[in-house]
């Protein structure tokens, strides 16, 4: 039976996704709509708008969080009485036009604030409909034509006006031992000499030591028997971030040396300082320089942060500038989002990616549908290439997962690679620790994808079809200035075929299928997908 993707999900209606009417610029409403030879007068020739109002409430602290993005709308009336709303994105949109401005506060989502309060005002008998409540943060206000096609679009162009997209830095394959658990137990030289061989036959780009590279041993850490530290880490110990003398002893060089060799790069961990309100913020940021200038190390994942207040907020996105003006802007940060106040989604956008989840199969905690979840809600709102997402060693801890037909090891590694791979995807695995069948089936997609990422992560990303939840069929459609990409997931339902309505996008006349397997044809501005496997996928590249 073929499953039609609802339209709704492309705010277009489905009976009308071929007409140009109600796209782009136009007013979205037809002239004789009853064919009667009359002009439409209403609502056509209405000043009065009809507003929608869409506000997004995003979460972060994903460690504790399951559902990372909820939203909540109003079709307003003059008479409905007005509200006020904390968020980080709200959207007012004419649903006669499909005009509006999507407002975008540049603050730590509304948990993790020195502020408590509103950020914006809903007034139903204003013509703007919304007023922006002043605030000790940068507010965008971003017009747009088209609906949500239209919104997403000018979101995304916001965004990469703060941090441009710059191929070859960005979106990058990054792998972190740590999602196997073995914590720091396994960091050492000889370890690590490993694991870049490994990483370099999958095809990742980023080889990143986490917690334990150091001397100084965190509360994480596999070695410090309840004694760690997780802040103050200049007065614990000045040398606390040379490197291990036991288990690095010849430095870090020879496996920068070594990644080099294999055309990819070294990163590593890094906790500032957040005691006394970052105070340490120069010494963190001369550090950082100094490995990028010295060793040549350009990505640091970001962990154990704590913004407690303004001041801490002011330093910490002082210390990130000064890097990235010294570094040139080659210096990549991954913001882990997991826990405590940090700037999350929003807070410092200009530096790098967010590190979403901290997943792991260990507890039966991790399922791919639920991270492709967590992307698709995030990417209507949030510059994919800014997410970087999980994906894990699906063969690990099989039995924890025992007759769930969503176990990860269900899923072929391909496809869970695909979830994430318009954002900026992390290998959350010991590269040594594959087995041979999942590198020989994920090293040639990959492969694959990485002569067109520059594509997919240049075009603007739109979520289409039902949301993740594990039966649904889902997925992504980007568009681009050489096309669209299509990326459809047959998630656990009998339905083989699905068909989707390209014409919201421009025009379609072919599909050249990329992914392993699937069938995608393009006929009459619809393209036709075929996934015969539950939990699979296809990627097809439209014309």
């Amino acid at each position: 039976m073929e499953n039609m993707i609802p339209a709704a999900v492309l705010g277009v209606c489905i009976l009308s996704l071929a007409s140009s009417a109600l796209f782009g610029a136009a007013t979205g409403v037809e002239s004789d709509p009853a064919g009667t030879g009359a002009e439409c007068q209403a609502p056509c020739a209405s000043s009065r708008p009809h507003l929608r109002v869409t506000a997004w409430d995003l979460r972060d602290r994903t460690d504790d969080v399951g559902e990372l993005v909820q939203k909540r709308e109003w079709l307003l009336l003059p008479t409905t009485r007005g509200f006020e709303l904390t968020a980080n994105v709200v959207d007012v949109q004419d649903v006669v036009t499909g005009k509006g401005t999507v407002y975008l506060r540049l603050a730590p989502l509304p948990g993790s604030r020195s502020w408590e309060g509103p950020d914006f005002e809903v007034r139903p008998d204003s013509p703007r409909g919304v007023t922006v409540v002043e605030r000790p943060c940068r507010t965008l206000e971003i017009p747009y034509e088209g609906g949500a096609i239209g919104r997403r679009a000018a979101l995304m162009a916001a965004q990469r006006a703060l941090r441009p997209f710059v191929p070859r830095r960005d979106g990058l394959f990054l792998s972190n031992t740590w999602g196997d658990r073995n914590r720091d137990a396994r960091l050492c030289e000889p370890f690590m000499l490993k694991e870049i061989d490994a990483a370099a036959k999958l095809g990742v780009d980023i080889v990143q030591i986490d917690d334990g590279w150091q001397k100084g041993r965190t509360a994480n850490s596999s070695a410090a028997n309840g004694k760690g530290v997780w802040d103050g880490y200049w007065a614990t110990d000045p040398e606390f971030w040379k490197p291990d003398p036991v288990r690095f002893p010849n430095g870090l060089k020879p496996l920068v040396d070594a990644a080099a060799s294999k055309g990819m790069g070294l990163g590593l961990w890094f906790g500032p300082d957040s005691s006394n309100d970052a105070a340490n913020w120069e010494r963190d940021a001369d550090l950082l320089l100094d490995f990028h200038r010295t060793l040549g190390i350009s990505y640091f994942k970001i962990d154990s942060l704590k913004t407690r207040s303004s001041v801490s907020l002011e330093r910490q996105s002082a210390l990130f500038e000064k890097v990235l003006k010294g570094s040139g802007g080659r210096v990549v940060f991954d913001l882990d989002v997991t826990a405590e106040r940090r700037p999350g989604y929003f807070g410092l956008p200009e530096i790098g990616p967010v590190f979403v989840e901290n997943r792991y199969t260990d507890w039966g905690k991790y399922w791919p549908h639920q991270t492709l979840r967590q992307f698709w809600a995030l990417a209507d709102v949030v510059d994919p290439v800014r997410l970087r997402m999980e994906v894990l060693n699906p063969l690990r801890n099989r039995e924890k997962y025992a007759g769930d037909p969503l176990a990860p090891s269900n899923w072929p590694i391909e496809s869970v690679f695909a979830s994430v791979m318009l954002g900026s995807p992390l290998g959350w695995f010991e590269a040594s620790g594959l087995a041979p069948e999942t590198v020989a089936r994920l090293a040639p997609f990959v492969a694959v994808w990485k002569r067109h990422r520059d594509r997919l992560h240049s075009g603007v990303v739109h979520p289409v079809g039902e949301k993740p939840d594990g039966v649904a069929w889902t997925g992504f459609v980007v568009k681009g200035e050489e096309g669209l990409d299509v990326v459809l997931f047959r998630e656990l339902n009998a339905r083989q075929d699905c068909t989707l309505d390209l014409g919201p996008f421009g025009p379609a006349s072919s599909a050249e299928v990329l992914s392993p397997r699937g069938a995608a044809v393009v006929k009459d501005g619809v393209l036709t997908a075929t996934v015969l496997d539950r939990l699979d996928f296809v990627w097809a590249r439209v014309r």
